[in-house]
């Protein structure tokens, strides 16, 4: 069964932890995926993994090229699974579907975002029958409490 996670972004926004939660999958051994809501958001993700730290490399690449199935990173703007992930990870309002063939989905929305909020709700009513379901919200700290 796929683990699906919720992440609330309350304290630290997305630039920050996304990079940090891609770091670990990757240390895990498992391929990502990042959806993100709109084509315009896939190369300012593309800076941000570049950029997020002057220390970091964080391989990875953008959908729709030849090596798309080498890469352990992959950002797309639609569904399919071009580079055998195991984790997908939905931001900048993509909206999570129960996608087989995934060990994780994470659903990262931001808190202080109205509409994000709204769709998160519904995203969960629509995920939480038959799916091993988790809601993290950020301490005061920036770390991560289980919430439900």
């Amino acid at each position: 069964m796929t683990e699906i996670f919720f992440y609330h972004l309350e304290r630290q926004p997305l630039d920050r932890v996304l990079p940090t939660l891609l770091e670990k999958s990757i240390e895990r051994g498992w391929r990502a995926a990042v959806e993100v809501g709109a084509a315009d958001q896939l190369k300012t993700l593309d800076d941000l993994l570049w950029t997020y730290r002057d220390d970091s490399f964080l391989p990875h690449g953008l959908a729709g090229n030849e090596d798309d199935a080498l890469q352990p990173v992959l950002i797309t703007d639609g569904p399919g699974n071009a580079n055998n992930a195991q984790v997908r990870f939905f931001v900048g309002g993509a909206l999570p579907r129960a996608d087989t063939g995934y060990d994780r989905l994470v659903f990262m929305f931001d808190g202080h975002d109205p509409d994000r909020l709204q769709a998160a709700r519904g995203a969960w009513r629509a995920l939480a029958a038959g799916n091993a379901v988790t809601y993290w919200q950020q301490s005061p700290e920036g770390g991560w409490i289980k919430k439900a």
